[in-house]
């Protein structure tokens, strides 16, 4: 059954550090345009949020979403316990985007707001916000990262279908385009940067973001909730739940429900486990610090897990997890000791989405993959001291369709992983003002 209201885990945090106006130059910083609705949703201690009918018409579109034992996939990896998937890549977007897309589109069309700019680095995003501003009568614009869309053409196709304006970024269409050095140009934080200057300078356009923001990751609490319901029918018991991690929106949607179900009944909540790419390990190698969300630096300083806004990502074939930093909602938890992070290797998971697609007939992401592969270690004591004892959930909140060329270079044994310098990290962080009490993790951190 589809959820009736959105669940914000607010309520049950200790601590949510505010946001620092940024330090610009100018004196000038990007005041954001929201509608109080989800200034609301970012900032109140309400727990339950009704979802509006006409999102809630557009969600019975393609929710609830699928959730099955991967018995096929537990013998192919040797599983000690079972492993459930939760399924989000059914929909136009093929992914989790939609649920947060549909919502904002929603609200600015109600907030007068006639065009929506955003930045993306696979292209789920961009895609599920094209599809929502179609819905609503809005125009879109999207800045997709360069390297995605050369590699995934069609991801831009499918954009321009709905209505959409895409720009591969960097562009010459702003100033951060024009004045990049090349250092940004596969990182999602310079796409950003481009939506955020372009809608600024737009007349009735307004920014928007679907990953790190709080009231997006709000809007995911639909496949969490989704799957609590589901695991009662089946009656299933997890003790691990999994999610991928670029901001932390599809970690989010599945994994806080839960911790704010524990929270609320007393229950022993289980063990929250954020996989990232081990090119981009703000989790398991950053620190807990405030930095910059875009390329801009105008926006607010935010309290993240970070490797620095001008860490220079490796190359990969996960452009949705290449972002520098963790939500911070994410960030907060994991700084509180409430979740649990894995850095994986694109090999690695690609090789999980492999396997699932030949054993579970699912054809997954290779974001995805990063997920399946932390609940492969979990499930068979691979963790390097994180290992399930009753079940594992795993959110695979995309599918692999547009993503085809990095499974071939997979198959023909053409890809690496390239790790992330050390001195690189210490570079890129080293003149961020950390939260007081946080240190580095780069001595704990899980890599695989």
């Amino acid at each position: 059954m589809l959820p009736t209201s959105w669940r914000s885990v607010l309520p049950h945090l200790d601590e949510l550090p505010s946001d620092r106006s940024p330090r610009v130059a100018n004196g000038q910083s990007v005041q954001a345009n929201l509608p109080l609705e989800l200034v609301r949703q970012s900032m109140s201690g309400k727990e339950f949020w009704p979802i509006p009918e006409p999102i809630a018409d557009a969600y019975r579109k393609f929710r609830p979403t699928p959730l099955w034992r991967a018995t096929g996939f537990e013998r192919a990896i040797g599983a000690r316990v079972p492993i459930y998937v939760k399924y989000e890549g059914g929909n136009i977007s093929g992914s989790h985007k939609l649920n947060t897309a549909l919502a904002q589109a929603y609200y600015y069309s109600r907030a007068g707001v006639r065009e929506l700019v955003t930045g993306t680095g696979a292209g789920q995003w961009g895609t599920a916000l094209a599809a929502a501003c179609a819905l609503f009568g809005l125009r879109c614009t999207v800045f997709m990262v360069g390297s995605s869309l050369s590699r995934k053409p069609y991801r831009g196709v499918l954009m321009r279908m709905l209505g959409a304006e895409v720009h591969a970024s960097p562009s010459d269409l702003t100033a951060v385009g024009r004045d990049h050095d090349g250092t940004r140009g596969n990182s999602l934080s310079l796409a950003i940067g481009e939506a955020v200057e372009y809608a600024k300078a737009t007349d009735g356009a307004a920014f928007c973001i679907g990953s790190g923001e709080t009231y997006s990751i709000l809007h995911q609490s639909v496949i969490g909730q989704e799957a609590q319901q589901q695991l009662a029918e089946l009656e299933a018991d997890v003790d691990a739940v999994v999610g991928c991690v670029g901001a932390g929106s599809n970690f989010g949607g599945i994994a806080l429900p839960f911790h704010a179900e524990a929270a609320a009944t007393g229950a022993p909540a289980p063990m929250l486990v954020a996989a990232e790419s081990s090119t981009t390990p703000k989790l398991t190698r950053g620190v807990y610090a405030y930095d910059q969300t875009d390329a801009t630096g105008t926006g607010p300083l935010e309290a993240m897990y970070t490797i620095g806004s001008d860490y220079v990502i490796p190359d990969s074939h996960s452009a949705g997890l290449r972002f520098h930093a963790a939500a911070k909602v994410v960030s907060a938890m994991r700084h509180a000791g409430q979740i649990e992070a894995m850095g994986i290797g694109q090999v690695e998971a690609l090789e999980a989405g492999r396997l699932l697609t030949v054993h579970e007939t699912v054809l997954p992401a290779p974001e995805s993959g990063h997920a399946l592969a932390a609940a492969a270690k979990l499930a068979t004591g691979g963790g390097e001291g994180l290992r399930a004892e009753r079940g594992v959930l795993v959110c695979a909140s995309g599918h692999g369709y547009l993503d085809l060329a990095a499974y071939q270079q997979f198959l023909d044994g053409e890809l690496s992983d390239v790790a992330p310098r050390p001195e690189a990290l210490v570079a890129a962080v080293s003149g961020l003002d950390q939260v007081a009490g946080a240190h580095a993790l780069s001595a704990v951190g899980r890599q695989s």
